[in-house]
Formats: C-alpha cells, structure tokens, sequence
C-alpha cells in the first residue's frame, strides 16, 4: 500500500499482539518504525502516560493514536486505514 503516513509501533517481547501488529503491516506492504521498549519500562511508563493507552503495542499514525492490534483491525474492517494512511 503506498502511504506518506508515519506509522511507528511500540513493541515489548514478549507480546503476542505486537507480533500480529507488525505482521498486519507487513502482510499490507505498509511501512513502519517499530520501537521495542523491552526492558525500558520508565520509557514504557512514559509512552502510556502520553498517550493514554496502558497496554502494547501502541500505534501511532500520523503522530496520532490509533491504540493496538485489535484498533488497528478495526480500522481496516471499517475502511478508515487507508484514508489515515493517505494523509
């Protein structure tokens, strides 16, 4: 998919839904930063502090959050990915 979005996705191992979430992207072709926060939970803390969501990964499109895995599909199933992506 051709995108001038910025998707960056922030992962910890192990997290099974991070793993589903980078090969989502990958399997459309859309490229992304992974930033892996394994073993820096102060940088963790922080990310889920600004941006609100508590769990991982979190996703950013745009510098605007998306949230996880499942919002991501979310976004696809209702056909409001690739509108973001198109920005």
């Amino acid at each position: 998919m051709k995108t001038n979005a910025k998707v960056v996705i922030y992962t910890k191992d192990p997290c099974p839904f991070c793993v589903r979430a980078i090969n989502f992207l990958n399997a459309r072709d859309i490229p992304f930063e992974e930033i892996d926060l394994t073993g820096n939970q102060s940088e963790m803390d922080r990310m889920k502090e600004k941006t609100g969501w508590a769990t991982m990964p979190i996703i950013l499109i745009n510098n605007e959050l998306v949230g996880g895995y499942t919002d991501l599909v979310a976004l696809e199933t209702d056909n409001k990915l690739e509108p973001m992506l198109a920005k």
